[in-house]
C-alpha cells in the first residue's frame, strides 16, 4: 500500500505531546480485508422479468477493479430489443403483481430485501471498494449501512401512503426507469428502487458502465426476497442503453442521477410527454468557515467534504469559503490534516482516499487540475507515493483562487479543493450563490442565528450545519438550477412516485 508522509505525532496512548525538537513517528500495519469473501462470476447476464438472461445482440464489455486495473467480470450490453423486454416484464408485473398488491404486502418484500442487505453486508461492502475503488471503511461503515436503512425505511411507507400528505387516494405511476451514477453504485440504486417499489411501482435500472456488479448483486437479492417476477429489472449497458431506456415510450417517470450535460439530454429527450422526471446533477458546494467556528471541527468537515469518496460526490464541498481573519489558521491546520491522510489499497481499512474510478475521469481531474495550476492559483498538495498501477490522484488543495478560475465554477468531481476568502457574512453569501449549481452547502460557525439566516440565504437544496456529507433516509435531498430538480429521501421521495 501506498501511504501519504506523516507528520510527527505522539505516540497512541501517551500523555505527552510530540514536538519539533523530539519527534515520536507510527504508522500502521496493514489491515486488509480478505477478498475471498466474495465470489464474482467471469461474466453476468440482464436480470429481466425475474431470471438473469443473455443479451439479445450478444454484446458485451468489461468491467475492472480501478487500483488494479485487473477485469472483474464480463458484463452483458444490453441493446434496445433488451430494453424493451425489460419495460414489458415492469409493466407486465406492474398490472398483474405490484401494482395491484396491498402495501402491507409489499413492505414484508422490502423488510426482507433489507434484512438480507444486512447480512451480506460484508459481501457487499468487498465488491462495491473492489469494482468502484473506494476504500473498504466508507463502503463498509457509510455506504452499505445507508442502503438497508433506505429499504428499511421505506418499508414503513408501504401501507401508510395516504398519510404522507400526497392526496387521499395515492396510486402509483406504473413503470421507473432508473439510471445511476458510479459514485455511490449501490446506495443510488437504493436511493431509487425503495421509493419507487414502496409506492407500487416497477422498475428498470441502469448501473453505470464502471460499476455495475453490486446491482447485479441486488438482482441475486432480489431473488434470494422471493420478489415477484418483472418488478425489478437490471439491465447493464453505456449511454445507448440508457438512452433508450429513458426514450421508451411505456415507461411512466424517469429518474436519474448523474452529470448536468446528461440530465439537460434527458429532460430534452422527454420533454413533450407525459414522463414524470426527477433529476439530480452536478454541485460546487460552498463550505463556508467563520471566525467563531471550532477550527480543528472544521478542518475535519473539509476534508470530509472533499476527500470523502475521492471527491467522487455530487454535493462535495468542492469550494472552501474561510473568513479572512482565520484563512492563515485553517490552512495551516488543513494542511497537516492533509499530510496524515494515508492513499492507497482501497480493500486496507487504514486507507483514507482510494482510487479514481476510471481512467477517463482521472484524466478530466488532471486536466482540471492543470488549468487551475496555469490560471495561477496556487497548488499544493502532500508529500505521497501513488501506486504506479491503477487510477490515482493526491489530495489536493489550490490557494488564491478567485470567482473567475475554470476549478471555483466547474465540477471537477475529484480530490481537488479551491480556498477562496470572504470578509463578511453577505460577502460569503455573494460567492457561495454565484454558481450555475445548488445542490448544496455547509456553514461553520459558533452561532446557531448566523447558521439560520444563511441556511435562508444560501441557494442550496441542502445546507449542513457544522457538519457535511451527512445522509438519512428520512431528510430530503435534491438541487436548485443546474444541480436538477425534484426530492429524493423522506416522504418528499415518494412524490416522485406517486401520481
Amino acid at each position: 500500500m501506498s501511504k501519504a508522509k506523516q507528520p510527527p505525532v505522539a505516540h497512541a496512548g501517551s500523555d505527552a505531546p510530540a514536538t519539533s525538537a523530539t519527534p515520536v513517528m507510527f504508522d500502521y500495519a496493514p489491515a486488509l480485508e480478505s477478498r475471498s469473501v466474495v465470489e464474482i462470476a467471469s461474466s453476468y447476464g440482464l436480470y429481466i422479468d425475474g431470471r438473469f438472461v443473455d443479451p439479445v445482440d450478444g454484446g458485451s464489455f468489461k468491467t475492472i477493479n480501478p487500483a488494479t486495473e485487473e477485469v472483474l467480470a464480463e458484463v452483458s450490453e444490453a441493446s434496445a430489443a433488451d430494453v424493451d423486454l425489460a419495460v414489458s416484464a415492469a409493466r407486465r408485473a406492474f398490472r398483474q403483481s405490484w401494482g395491484v398488491m396491498p402495501g402491507r404486502e409489499r413492505a414484508k418484500y422490502l423488510f426482507r430485501i433489507a434484512r438480507i442487505l444486512q447480512e451480506r453486508s460484508r459481501e457487499l461492502a468487498v465488491l462495491e471498494s473492489l469494482d468502484n475503488g473506494k476504500p473498504i471503511r466508507e463502503s463498509r461503515d457509510v455506504d452499505v449501512p445507508l442502503v438497508a436503512a433506505w429499504f428499511f425505511y421505506y418499508a414503513g411507507w408501504a401501507d401508510k401512503l395516504e398519510y404522507a400528505g400526497l392526496g387521499d387516494h395515492p396510486r402509483p405511476l406504473g413503470v421507473a426507469a432508473q439510471v445511476i451514477p458510479w459514485n455511490f453504485p449501490l446506495l443510488m440504486l437504493a436511493w431509487k428502487v425503495a421509493p419507487a417499489l414502496a409506492a407500487g411501482n416497477t422498475v428498470v435500472l441502469k448501473p453505470a458502465e464502471t460499476t455495475p456488479l453490486t446491482a447485479l448483486w441486488f438482482a441475486e437479492i432480489c431473488q434470494q426476497a422471493e420478489l415477484p417476477a418483472g418488478v425489478v429489472n437490471i439491465i447493464t449497458g453505456a449511454g445507448e442503453t440508457g438512452r433508450a431506456l429513458v426514450a421508451h415510450p411505456d415507461v411512466d417517470k424517469v429518474a436519474f442521477t448523474g452529470s448536468t450535460d446528461v440530465g439537460r439530454q434527458i429532460a430534452r429527450t422527454v420533454a413533450g410527454s407525459s414522463k414524470r422526471v426527477t433529476l439530480e446533477l452536478g454541485g460546487k458546494a460552498a463550505n463556508i468557515v467563520f471566525d467563531d467556528a471550532p477550527i480543528d471541527e472544521a478542518v475535519e468537515g473539509i476534508v470530509n467534504g472533499i476527500f470523502f469518496n475521492q471527491g467522487h460526490v455530487c454535493c462535495a464541498g468542492s469550494r472552501l469559503l474561510v473568513q479572512e481573519s482565520v484563512a492563515e489558521e485553517v490552512l495551516a491546520r488543513l494542511k497537516r490534516r492533509m499530510s496524515t491522510l494515508r492513499v492507497g489499497d482501497p480493500l486496507d481499512k487504514n486507507t483514507d482516499v482510494g482510487a479514481i474510478n476510471s481512467a477517463e475521469q482521472l484524466a478530466r481531474i488532471r486536466e482540471l487540475s492543470d488549468v487551475g495550476e496555469a490560471e495561477g492559483a496556487g497548488r499544493w498538495a502532500p508529500p505521497c507515493e501513488l501506486p504506479s498501477v491503477g487510477f490515482w490522484f493526491p489530495p489536493t488543495l489550490f490557494t488564491g483562487v478567485s470567482q473567475a478560475h475554470r476549478i471555483a465554477r466547474e465540477e471537477i468531481f475529484g480530490p481537488v479543493l479551491s480556498v477562496l476568502t470572504f470578509r463578511t457574512p453577505a460577502e460569503a453569501v455573494e460567492k457561495a450563490n454565484n454558481t450555475p449549481y445548488g445542490l448544496s452547502a455547509g456553514v461553520w460557525t459558533d452561532k446557531g442565528s448566523r447558521i439560520l439566516w444563511m441556511a435562508n440565504q444560501l441557494r442550496a437544496g441542502v445546507v449542513w450545519a457544522n457538519t457535511f456529507n451527512k445522509f438519512d433516509p428520512a431528510s430530503p435531498f435534491g438541487g436548485y438550477k443546474e444541480s436538477g430538480y425534484g426530492r429524493e429521501g423522506g416522504r418528499h421521495g415518494l412524490e416522485a412516485y406517486i401520481r
